[in-house]
């Protein structure tokens, strides 16, 4: 055999080896292909200009657009869905947050089978999803459901020239009774948030932001848990039940205000300061809880301050500051404990970590439960005495002569 003739058989037998890796790779990418949104056909015979695949959630997003009207018409796809779950998409006029949000719902009735779509706009970081007017103007809402993929269709108009939307998709699971259910407060559930340019149809989100969001709702909870929650109660059960101890004067009260002050400016810093930050990227609006948050700011401050015009023991006036300090003391104490567990209820971090914080303040109400009962006579004795002795006191006295 020939050296040309060998030659030719080696770049023969690389060939029919190779052949299999381009046939497996060009498979890939036509089911690849097929899978994009450009190749989706809708049964109804709607067709759109643009397509975008979205980044998470196994979702897809149609829609056709004319920039000198407003006129927004989309249809949104998510597949790989369970019959009892809900799905939504929605547009952002103020901010990429959540809050502000005007939403497309739809769900599966699960009595009927059939599909019911609705708008919803959304005001907190809570929200219900009931059926509510929106802020665009919206018509032709209908929703679909078939092989494990439910889709939104309506036409949006907003102002004429807008080119750029941020949007918003998401799913959670259909309670009994069809209520919509809390969607997940992680992963992908986090990152469906993105700003989509109409022209070109480029879907842009900031990673940063949704990367490090859950980890700032994170320590949000725990900085304000230890510090509002925890370290707070102790110094005022340091306060309380201490001082009556003349072995441990004047030892409760620097406890006391080391506690109390550490919880304050731990709480400014941390607990203000995510505060800020989840604001500026999410476009949080006032809600309870941020009220109640900032009222606890404002009567901790106040505690602070009232040191300063602390009377001496024998003054006459002491009596009213103590009255007011210890009042505005156990105010804060109930107020943050129950902002704590608002604040559970929004972020939605676990079971886990509501049993735990629940856990430690049991464990923080039954020793005051044990001290009180263990002080009771020397907290209340005088009380009692003082009421005893006005009784007799005022008891009539009875002579008897003796004959």
């Amino acid at each position: 055999m020939s050296l040309s003739s060998r030659a030719t058989l080696v770049v023969l037998c690389c060939l029919f080896m190779l052949i299999p890796s381009f046939t497996t790779a060009a498979t890939e990418q036509g089911l690849h292909a097929r899978s994009r949104c450009e190749s989706y056909s809708f049964n109804n015979g709607k067709s759109f200009r643009s397509c975008t695949d979205l980044l998470v959630l196994n979702s897809y997003l149609h829609f056709n657009y004319a920039q000198e009207t407003g006129v927004l018409e989309i249809a949104y796809r998510h597949s790989n869905l369970e019959s009892s779950s809900w799905i939504s998409w929605a547009i952002n006029p103020t901010s990429k947050g959540m809050v502000g949000a005007q939403a497309l719902v739809a769900y599966r009735n699960s009595t009927s089978g059939v599909m019911r779509a609705y708008t919803s706009s959304i005001n907190s970081y809570s929200p219900m999803l009931q059926e509510s007017p929106l802020s665009l103007r919206v018509t032709q809402v209908s929703a679909e459901y078939s092989n494990g993929e439910m889709m939104i269709f309506a036409t949006l108009v907003l102002p004429p020239n807008t080119t750029v939307v941020n949007h918003l998709w998401q799913d959670g699971p259909l309670k009994e009774g069809d209520r919509l259910g809390m969607h997940a407060m992680s992963g992908d559930n986090l990152k469906s948030m993105a700003s989509l340019d109409l022209l070109s149809g480029q879907v842009t989100t900031t990673k940063s932001v949704n990367r490090n969001m859950l980890l700032v709702k994170q320590i949000h909870a725990i900085v304000n848990a230890l510090s509002w929650g925890i370290l707070m109660p102790i110094g005022v059960m340091a306060a309380r039940y201490m001082k009556n101890y003349e072995v441990l004067d004047p030892t409760w009260f620097y406890i006391h205000v080391v506690c109390q002050t550490t919880g304050y400016f731990a709480g400014l810093i941390g607990g203000l300061g995510t505060a800020i930050y989840m604001a500026r990227h999410t476009g949080m609006r006032t809600t309870l809880h941020t009220v109640i948050g900032l009222l606890l700011f404002a009567l901790g401050f106040l505690q602070i301050l009232s040191l300063k015009a602390r009377p001496n023991k024998d003054h006459k006036y002491r009596k009213y500051w103590n009255w007011y300090h210890h009042t505005m003391g156990y105010i804060v104490i109930v107020l943050s404990i129950y902002n704590i567990y608002k604040g559970l209820s929004i972020l939605q971090p676990g079971s886990i970590w509501k049993m735990a914080y629940t856990t430690i303040i049991c464990c923080i109400a039954a020793f005051a439960v044990v001290m009180e009962i263990l002080q009771f006579k020397k907290r209340w004795a005088r009380l009692f005495f003082k009421k005893s002795k006005d009784v007799e006191a005022d008891q009539p006295t009875v002579s008897v002569d003796v004959v």
